[in-house]
């Protein structure tokens, strides 16, 4: 090496350390001037030397091609949401079921829930190679060359790993207040809050423009399996995230009790004014991998995790109209429709009313004036009535008594509170049923958006699903805003959804009951749509995470004609009906895992608990995450807990970690 590689190694390597010091550890140990005489002899020595720039090189975090787009991310792991708490009693249920789940011998962390941008980052032997938005929790976009504006992030980590993690990405409140400024004197229309200002930022397509925002990030977990890099919590992980030169945040704690997650909670509710960055609520995960493992995850949030949302902020105005629609379900859903008002940022139009009983509840009346708020900051709902505000003359509202999209009688189901149009024929519940026939997470056709199918109803070009497939390119350019290319691209995108495994078709029909998960064990136990519309109450039930109500729902779904018909006609244009999951076939008695519902606890000291999982479902063998009588098999491992004692109870077989390796090997 010689002088001149020795110098521009050397400040990489200082540029790091500083860089490091001053945005993740906010304790600068160089003055900004000798930062900036630095860079700018690295600039220097870089320029005449080119050969020696390197990839993670401070002087690479501002790219200069103006991007054409966003490339889609598949993330190797899915970023699934949290759910939500919204006050102290849905906390004390979410603690109280842990309990019932693995006892009482566990802990929490608490974390300021960053109010951001969720993102993932990829490194390669310590070097970031990708950055992406969480997307659809599946599929996000990549926007590496934006992140790497932010000086937060780590071009290179303090060791060579390879490893995926997530974040948030954000804005400061001091950043925020400089770019409305800044926008107002050239008369620009201002950010709404630093949470949009912060999303806005990172999907431009000039990664100048976002290296001007100065945003920032924090990263709280690792995508995939902790434990494959030494860890056994996620206290331990937040410390190893910092360990490689990741900004964790400081403001956590590790809590025993439900009392002191709540107390926390208290604290934040408080002190949130003084942060120099948004929080909009407190994240609660229970602390061991292990508990993590034995708790498990829904089709969409991990059961171990909650996100408790702040009070959202309340605003008074004029309920003008009340709108319903009608939903695929034929639910009747009444919305309300206010005089425009500012809530959390944004402007509110409209607002949930969710139900005739909350209506009457309530006695919300048209030209009330009303108490809104956005749920978890989200979704604007009607929370109450200003009666001494309450015009003269005003009547209690009354619920249709027929459908507004076919006359027929509105009916409740017995222990339901929601209205519901029961007309299979209703043509705002066969829009409904389209919408979400092609929808992304059912049978994914691009270019067939809301407008475009209502606009296919509305011309009569199709009245069912089926129908989508015998639509030609001739007809599609009638439509408005409809051109030659993209009706093209639509028939070929409807032609490919053909090709979906079952599971999508399953998810896509709308079964009551029957989410994006239920329709993957569906489809992974029966295979072939024939064998489940054959199946019957009994033997659905005995399918680990079938009940009987979503049995029931299965049954009289594929027992109405009008559904065998349009099973008929899909098969008939050439839709899939088969499952193309790996799915190993083994003859009777091969393996003890093929057809065997097995739950996996306590910790493994060979195997990690995905391996494991993984090569169980390779031989046919479905992993549970809880214990009940429909499962046939526990494996222990070391300090397994209230998932042992229950399969005791229950005369479950058990196996160790050595049983288990002996059986996959043979």
């Amino acid at each position: 090496m010689n002088e001149t590689e020795q110098r521009v190694a050397e400040l990489n390597q200082l540029l790091h350390e500083y860089g490091y010091a001053y945005y993740v550890l906010d304790k600068p140990i160089v003055p900004d001037a000798v930062y900036d005489e630095l860079l700018h002899e690295l600039i220097a020595l870089e320029k005449a030397n080119p050969s020696l720039i390197y990839p993670d090189s401070p002087t690479q975090r501002v790219g200069g091609a103006v991007l054409e787009g966003f490339q889609k991310v598949t993330h190797q792991y899915p970023m699934l949401s949290l759910s939500n708490a919204f006050d102290e009693g849905d906390l004390r249920d979410f603690d109280r079921k842990i309990r019932q789940a693995i006892g009482d011998n566990f802990s929490y962390v608490c974390e300021l829930k960053i109010d951001g941008l969720a993102i993932s980052l990829r490194y390669e032997n310590g070097v970031f190679v990708q950055g992406a938005t969480r997307g659809d929790g599946s599929v996000g976009e990549d926007i590496t060359a934006n992140l790497k504006t932010i000086r937060a992030i780590p071009l290179r980590l303090k060791e060579p790993v390879t490893i995926e993690v997530r974040g948030e990405a954000y804005m400061p409140k001091k950043s925020f207040e400089s770019l409305n400024a800044a926008r107002a004197q050239r008369g620009e229309e201002l950010f709404a809050n630093p949470r949009n200002a912060a999303a806005g930022s990172l999907r431009q397509l000039d990664p100048k423009i976002a290296a001007s925002r100065n945003l920032s990030t924090f990263i709280y977990s690792i995508g995939g399996d902790g434990e494959a890099y030494g860890i056994d919590s996620h206290g331990e992980m937040l410390d190893y995230l910092q360990e490689l030169g990741f900004p964790s945040n400081r403001e956590r704690q590790a809590c025993a009790t439900v009392e002191d997650v709540l107390a926390f909670i208290t604290k934040w509710t408080e002190e949130r004014p003084n942060l120099p960055y948004e929080i909009d609520g407190i994240v609660i995960k229970v602390n061991r991998f292990s508990h993590q493992d034995e708790l498990g995850f829904t089709a969409k949030s991990p059961r171990w995790a909650i996100a408790y949302k702040f009070p959202a902020e309340e605003v008074v105005t004029k309920l003008l109209h009340i709108d319903l629609t009608v939903g695929r379900t034929g639910v009747i859903t009444p919305t309300a429709i206010l005089e425009p008002v500012q809530v959390a940022g944004t402007t509110v139009g409209r607002a949930s009313l969710h139900n005739e009983d909350l209506i009457r509840e309530k006695d919300i009346r048209i030209g009330d004036k009303v108490i809104i708020r956005k749920a978890g900051d989200i979704i604007p709902e009607v929370v109450g009535v200003i009666l001494d505000q309450r015009p003269e003359h005003t009547e209690p509202y009354k619920m249709p008594e027929h459908c507004i999209a076919c006359d027929s009688d509105l009916i409740r189901i017995e222990g339901e509170v929601a209205l519901r149009c029961v007309n299979p024929a209703c043509p705002a519940q066969i829009a409904e049923g389209i919408k979400h026939f092609v929808s992304r997470n059912a049978m994914n056709v691009d270019g067939l958006g809301e407008k475009v199918v209502e606009q296919l109803l509305r011309e009569r070009y199709i009245a069912n699903a089926a129908d989508l497939y015998l639509l030609q390119v001739e007809q599609l350019v009638q439509l408005d805003r409809m051109g030659q290319k993209s009706a093209t691209n639509l028939v070929e995108a409807l032609e490919k959804s053909k090709e979906n495994s079952l599971e999508r078709l399953l998810f896509g029909l709308g079964i009551r009951h029957v989410g994006e998960k239920a329709a993957k064990i569906l489809a992974e136990q029966y295979e072939t749509m024939d064998a489940l519309m054959a199946a019957t109450n009994t033997e659905l039930t005995n399918i680990h995470e079938i009940g009987d109500k979503m049995a029931d729902s299965i049954v009289a779904y594929f027992d109405n004609e009008e559904v065998k018909l349009l099973i008929q006609r899909l098969q008939g244009v050439g839709v899939n009906m088969t499952y193309k999951g790996k799915k190993v076939v083994v003859e009777a008695g091969a393996n003890p895992f093929a057809g065997k519902t097995i739950v996996l606890t306590g910790k493994l000291a060979q195997l990690t608990r995905n391996e494991a999982k993984a090569k169980i479902e390779e031989l046919g063998g479905t992993v549970s995450g809880s214990v009940s009588k429909k499962t046939d098999l526990l494996i222990a491992g070391e300090d397994a807990g209230s998932k042992l004692d229950k399969a005791q109870s229950l005369g479950i077989e058990i196996w160790d970690e050595n049983r288990l390796i002996e059986q996959l090997q043979q």
